[in-house]
């Protein structure tokens, strides 16, 4: 192998940090930025109280 076809390699496999992580593009209307809290066996987080009964989507960043 070639030390091209090497750095080549490398480039196209990310760390394994990395291969985790995922981009997603979202339209919507307001965001908030939380910290989840433990709460018995899982995790909560509180919303705005007007977003009762809205669809909503959760996207774990760290």
């Amino acid at each position: 192998m070639t030390n091209d076809t090497k750095k080549q390699n490398s480039r196209s496999i990310p760390d394994s940090k990395d291969r985790r992580k995922v981009k997603f593009e979202v339209y919507g209307e307001e965001m908030v930025e939380k910290i989840v809290k433990l709460s018995g066996n899982s995790g909560r987080v509180y919303l705005p109280p007007d977003w009762v009964g809205s669809r909503v989507k959760i996207i774990r960043i760290d």
